[in-house]
């Protein structure tokens, strides 16, 4: 009877988790005494009656790794910790199905589980190998707010995406003598945002880890136009932003399941703030949003989704559970899940990054 793999992805979808699952169904292939399984959207799939899985072979697989989002499916909501039901009055609670998860898994024959997922999954992944799971994490997130890893996959496409966002802002400010406000996303985290505006070339980048001054930020917009009013100034601010003596925009979800807080708008606050503040300048909002989650992965994605997947697999054989995959140059490890969720994964005030966009004039609002 062969052994079993279990594969899930969880969390927002990101480019590269095709070619995660692929990398691991190729390495698999070559063991010939192991299958790989996949669960549709995440736990979901194991927890739902009937159950939703897949068989995953070479040919289920076969030219997936350069397609967007995941062929497994995924979610943000529940999981088998918090599973959502509705009560008897109508409200909404969750339970604990995390046991009759672990009875089901073994009475399928899953030998190990592959969780390809951000914080909220790996912190899943940490409660599940504590009740005995035999788990193993892959690190996804375009946020790249995991410490672990020096980067996780899907990041550098958001970036690619942000940053050609920039370019293209770039032309149309300067031909109409505008200041562009373009929003990225990030969360709490400024990674894309700061990449992004050193790629493009943006004058000024706000950040999460440093609430901005309106007025600083002013004196530089300002500093771009002539007395004839000719000039232009791009501005990159991520979602998770704010002011001094202020705070993020940001909502709780009345979404069934779902416990972030879901940020969106501060590009449109920075406005009203600047206009305020007394400037003069046209000024307009381009808010990404999702566009940075979608389509092809960049080659640097798939290459480092292809190494993610096929060190969770070794891993895998060597029975090295409780750990996550990540990347600390020039090697793929894995380290343990209580590491991986320790800590936040900040622009750090001393980063190479920050004196890089500093020594470039970029204005960080401070």
């Amino acid at each position: 009877m062969k052994k079993r793999v279990l594969i899930l992805t969880g969390g927002g979808d990101c480019p590269g988790l095709n070619a995660v699952i692929r990398a691991v169904v190729k390495r698999a292939s070559q063991e010939k005494d192991w299958e790989v399984i996949g669960s549709v959207q995440s736990f979901d799939g194991i927890l739902r009656e009937p159950t939703e899985i897949m068989v995953l072979d070479e040919k289920s697989v076969s030219g997936i790794h350069f397609r967007g989002g995941t062929i497994l499916g995924t979610t943000t909501k529940g999981g088998p910790f918090a599973w959502p039901y509705k009560k008897p009055d109508g409200t909404w609670g969750s339970v604990d199905r995390s046991d009759e998860m672990l009875n089901k898994l073994s009475y399928m024959g899953i030998d190990a589980v592959i969780n390809i997922g951000g914080d909220g999954s790996q912190k899943i992944s940490q409660a599940l190998y504590e009740k005995g799971c035999n788990i193993i994490g892959v690190p996804k997130t375009i946020d790249n707010d995991l410490s672990a890893t020096d980067f996780t996959f899907g990041f550098q496409t958001a970036v690619q995406v942000a940053t050609e966002g920039v370019d293209k802002l770039v032309t149309t400010a300067a031909s109409h003598n505008r200041v562009m406000i373009l929003e990225v996303m990030g969360r709490e985290a400024g990674w894309i945002a700061l990449h992004a505006s050193i790629a493009g070339g943006a004058e000024v980048c706000l950040i999460p880890e440093i609430p901005y001054d309106v007025d600083k930020v002013l004196e530089k917009i300002n500093a771009r136009f002539d007395n004839s009013g000719k000039g232009f100034a791009n501005i990159v601010i991520a979602e998770g932003a704010m002011p001094k003596d202020g705070t993020a925009v940001h909502r709780n979800s009345n979404e069934i399941g779902y416990k972030n807080k879901v940020y969106g708008g501060i590009a449109y606050k920075l406005q009203e703030q600047l206009k305020e503040a007394g400037m003069e300048w046209d000024t307009r909002v381009t808010v990404l949003g999702h566009l940075q989650r979608g389509g092809v992965p960049v080659a640097y994605d798939r290459v480092l989704a292809s190494q993610f997947g096929v060190k969770a697999f070794e891993m895998v054989l060597k029975k090295d559970f409780g750990k996550m995959v990540a990347y600390r140059h020039p090697e793929i490890i894995g380290v343990p899940f209580s590491e991986a969720i320790s800590r936040y994964n900040f622009v750090e005030k001393d980063s190479y990054l920050l004196k890089t966009a500093r020594g470039l004039g970029i204005n960080l609002g401070d």
